[in-house]
């Protein structure tokens, strides 16, 4: 069921956000200084790519530079990441079956609006003891 979700996802919106997450991870990876926001763009791209089956978990050990990140990530890229998610939602949401994909949509804005100090990883492999912030 998974993989039928992740199909019908890509066609209807995912490949154009990943896109988007793709182009930000690039122009991030411009100057040296910006590489990790590069790194966390490209992992979100994988994750808006292919979201079915995968949950976001919080990083053990994220600190204050995590939340530092954070805030920077937000000024530079969240914000127009974020609406990209609300566009693509509208657009999504006109359709009886891309209601689901419309409000997965939504539920990813807080991971792309606030990406460090959070591990994407696929269900399958939760502990019993992790309790995911965000699953699909």
């Amino acid at each position: 069921m998974r993989t039928i979700l992740n199909i019908i996802w890509l066609v209807f919106g995912g490949i154009w956000l990943a896109a988007l997450y793709f182009l930000a991870g690039i122009l991030a990876c411009i100057f040296i200084i910006t590489i990790p926001f590069g790194i966390a763009s490209f992992r979100m791209a994988r994750y808006v790519f292919w979201p079915y089956g995968k949950a976001v978990v919080a990083k053990p050990g994220a600190g204050v530079a995590s939340g530092l990140a954070n805030v920077v990530w937000f000024v530079l890229c969240g914000w127009w990441l974020a609406i990209g998610h609300v566009l693509t939602a509208i657009a999504q949401s006109l359709t009886i079956i891309g209601i689901l994909d419309a409000i997965v949509n939504l539920k990813m804005i807080p991971v792309t609006c606030f990406p460090f100090g959070k591990r994407i990883v696929d269900r399958s492999s939760l502990r019993p003891d992790q309790r995911p912030l965000h699953s699909l």
